[in-house]
């Protein structure tokens, strides 16, 4: 399998300080199973949807504040030279918190944040190349930068990546569309000053697929998570906006349910 194109969303982790937690959590949820955890590498533990590769969980790095920065999930956008990217990171103002480092033979990482504060992953391919499923339950669906500065982010997205960008005809939000080629890849959601609390940073909304929004909004309840958005439907799915017991957010989507009609697309 060769490396996914330039853009693509190719893979998704998460720190947590309750590792156990975590995997007792999304397993409920999601249906996760987990690997070994890989004391090599800080205790990197995989995450597999049916046997396959679908995420990972890690314990926080030691820092200065003790590693106690908040859980969030974090998405990694392919490259074929991540060092590159990091200079083009830099050179369109964002910033490169970590990287370019090489992760033994499964890659090159580099974490860093567009001029909004967005935290996103640069991933170059070695021996991991990324997700082995996806858009299925159990797996990565769908993401969408949600930010407090669209204009920010349209701008430096598409000089850092190879993006096409066009604009969704609807007057209910701000939502534009990230494309490498034909294929989109990822969304741009304007976060409206009331839509979450003031203390929400913006951040990249990562979905993973269930078969039943509903069925997996009772199991995360009884698992001591949060629904920040009651289940929705859409012409994509049923999807709900949702946060684990120690606070990382992220989607989840019934993409069977689907309701209306696709929204029509504008190049912006």
């Amino acid at each position: 399998m060769a490396a996914l194109p330039e853009g693509t969303p190719c893979w998704a982790d998460a720190m947590f300080t309750d590792l156990e937690g975590a995997k007792t959590f999304y397993g409920d949820v999601l249906g996760w199973t987990f690997g070994e955890s890989s004391s090599e590498y800080g205790n990197y533990t995989q995450a597999y949807s049916d046997g396959k590769a679908v995420a990972a969980i890690v314990p926080p790095m030691p820092g200065p504040d003790g590693g106690q920065a908040p859980s969030a999930w974090c998405l990694y956008l392919s490259s074929p030279d991540a060092a590159a990217t990091a200079e083009k990171i830099r050179g369109n103002g964002g910033e490169v918190l970590m990287g370019p480092m090489q992760v033994g033979e499964f890659g090159t990482m580099v974490i860093a944040k567009d001029p909004g504060g967005v935290a996103f992953g640069v991933w170059q391919a070695g021996t991991h190349e990324g997700f082995e499923k996806q858009g299925a339950p159990g797996s990565y669906t769908w993401a969408e930068v949600v930010t407090r500065d669209p204009a920010k982010a349209d701008g430096f997205f598409p000089a850092v990546f190879p993006y096409g960008v066009q604009k969704m005809d609807t007057e209910q939000v701000d939502y534009k569309i990230f494309r490498v080629g034909e294929q989109p890849v990822l969304g741009r959601m304007a976060m409206g000053p009331d839509d979450l609390p003031p203390e929400v940073p913006s951040y990249v909304s990562v979905y993973f697929a269930v078969d039943d929004t509903d069925a997996a909004i009772e199991r995360l309840r009884a698992g001591g998570g949060t629904v920040h958005m009651e289940p929705m439907d859409s012409p994509f799915g049923r999807f709900a906006v949702v946060g684990d017991p120690q606070g990382a957010a992220f989607g989840i989507i019934d993409v069977g349910r689907t309701a209306g009609d696709l929204p029509t697309l504008a190049d912006a």
